[in-house]
């Protein structure tokens, strides 16, 4: 059965990559991003490389007529949507009292309303068929105190741990995704340029390594992929080690 995955922040990052795996596994996609023009690119990739077919919803979810539009995708019953990945997200400065307060707002919708009022569309229609993947694209800093971003990624996780218990029984499973340090053009955004983060390097994971593990967990039914997990281990976390 081939199946159909929507996937918020679509154009870049973790979601790109998201997309990118997901098409290899022969999934229909659904994209979403503000950036019609990097999602076309992105789809038209996608379409090159097999992925049976793409559609872009090029919308802002920091709008209430953007998550609608997204809403209205998730629950048309003639198109069901088999996985939804919330991984739209941006981050701030963390000096919060500097912060425009307006950006703070933006940034606590866009990581906790939106992925709660499309975790809300999407969940009926998975209930129903029993069966359903929602993966949460959190991060390890929800377990550090590290500003609003800590904050908005912890009740990711939070609410994924809930969620999952609640709804695995019924076929649906819920994942907060919650890898380190990851290359992508996350931080370039923040105008901080491959090797000027301020990272060590060994410190860094790789983005498909990130999606290949964090998908095959949500097979396994597990709340937490990756840092946050709450699973001690001694030495470097088997999840997301290192190669080479």
């Amino acid at each position: 059965m081939t199946r159909t995955s929507l996937i918020t922040g679509a154009s870049s990052g973790l979601g790109a990559e998201y997309a990118r795996r997901l098409a290899r596994r022969g999934d229909r996609l659904v994209l979403v991003a503000r950036d019609r023009e990097r999602l076309t690119d992105l789809a038209a990739e996608l379409e090159r490389a097999g992925a049976p077919e793409v559609e872009v919803l090029a919308t802002d979810l920091a709008t209430a007529d953007g998550v609608e539009v997204v809403r209205a995708r998730l629950t048309d019953p003639a198109r069901p949507v088999d996985v939804l990945v919330n991984s739209a997200g941006f981050g701030l400065p963390l000096a919060f009292e500097r912060n425009d307060i307006e950006d703070e707002a933006r940034h606590l919708r866009l990581h906790v309303e939106v992925p709660m009022r499309l975790m809300h569309a999407a969940l009926p229609g998975m209930l129903e068929r029993r069966s359903g993947t929602i993966l949460n694209i959190a991060s390890v800093s929800a377990v550090m105190p590290r500003s609003t971003y800590g904050a908005v990624k912890n009740w990711q996780v939070q609410f994924s741990r809930w969620a999952n218990g609640a709804y695995r029984s019924r076929g649906v499973t819920v994942t907060a995704v919650c890898p380190g340090y990851t290359h992508t053009d996350f931080h370039a955004r923040l105008g901080l340029a491959r090797g000027e983060e301020g990272i060590p390097d060994w410190m860094w994971l790789e983005a498909p390594r990130v999606v290949e593990e964090s998908l095959r967990d949500a097979e396994r039914g597990k709340a937490v992929s990756g840092r946050a997990s709450g699973t001690r281990r001694s030495g470097r976390s088997r999840s997301w080690r290192r190669r080479g």
